[in-house]
């Protein structure tokens, strides 16, 4: 289905039922294939880790319960879910009654699982259960400070540059902003980079970040595309890229590609 029929940048009425069919897939190959990828052969393993805010049911008695949700969608799926469709989706159990959460998240898990073509997991927390908000993961250096000749607001993978033999690095910058595709809006991000490989120059990597700026894509696409450019500027032996965005509609959505097999590390973001 054509994005022109997604739920984005439209008005939208809130369902007043379970309605599995608000879910709209979009199929992951045609942002692929502008990045030269083809034929299912992808440089990755992956998952989307989403955070789900505002989830709610109704328990057999009739009283509410709320909940939040982590939900991970392999990389390797025909298709990514529109945020928008699922947040409308999530509000249809809001009126709908389950016999437990377990039997709530199993519902879940299908329908997701049937939208995007491979099996989605999904972990219930209580809103008792918040973790503790972090600035940046352990570990990683901040390149938001790095000295730099001039920037553009202009996507340019020229600027990623190696400066040095060598090295095991966490890089993170809290400076990425990208747009949606369908209605512009601002998307807020911490990208974290981690590499074994020739030294990557600090301040060629915050001139591409700062690029994203006025760049329209979805949260996944551009994950994909900074992890493609890195290898193919870089060329590092490992590469695992991740950003962490900010929430939208009680959803945030945080892309994980790498070299190696894992998971989205499971953790929550002051921004977040």
């Amino acid at each position: 289905m054509g994005l022109h029929n997604a739920p984005l940048g439209k008005s939208s009425e809130y369902p007043e039922s379970y309605s599995p069919d608000l879910l709209f897939p979009v199929v992951r190959d045609d942002n692929r294939r502008r990045i030269g990828l083809s034929d299912g052969r992808w440089p990755w393993f992956g998952e989307d880790l989403w955070q789900a805010w505002e989830v709610s049911w109704l328990r057999p008695s009739g009283v509410p319960a709320v909940a939040w949700v982590e939900f991970r969608v392999p990389a390797a799926s025909p298709a990514l879910i529109e945020s928008k469709s699922w947040k409308l989706y999530l509000n249809s159990l809001n009126q709908a009654t389950f016999s437990s959460a377990e039997q709530m998240l199993s519902v879940v898990e299908k329908d997701l699982s049937s939208a995007c073509g491979a099996a989605v997991k999904a972990r219930l927390h209580s809103v008792d259960d918040s973790g503790d908000a972090i600035g940046r993961p352990e570990g990683f250096i901040l390149i938001d400070d790095e000295p730099v000749d001039s920037v553009s607001y202009e996507y340019d993978p020229s600027s990623l540059t190696t400066e040095g033999p060598v090295v095991t690095e966490k890089l993170c910058s809290h400076l990425l902003k990208s747009n949606c595709p369908v209605t512009g809006q601002p998307d807020w991000g911490t990208l974290t980079v981690e590499y074994t490989g020739p030294a990557i120059s600090k301040a060629g990597l915050l001139k591409y970040v700062v690029g994203f700026r006025q760049k329209q894509d979805f949260h996944e696409h551009c994950v994909e595309t900074v992890f493609t450019d890195i290898m193919a500027h870089c060329k590092p032996e490992s590469l695992t890229v991740c950003a962490r965005y900010t929430r939208r509609g009680g959803l945030d959505i945080n892309p994980w590609r790498s070299t190696e097999p894992g998971a989205a590390p499971s953790l929550r973001l002051v921004r977040q």
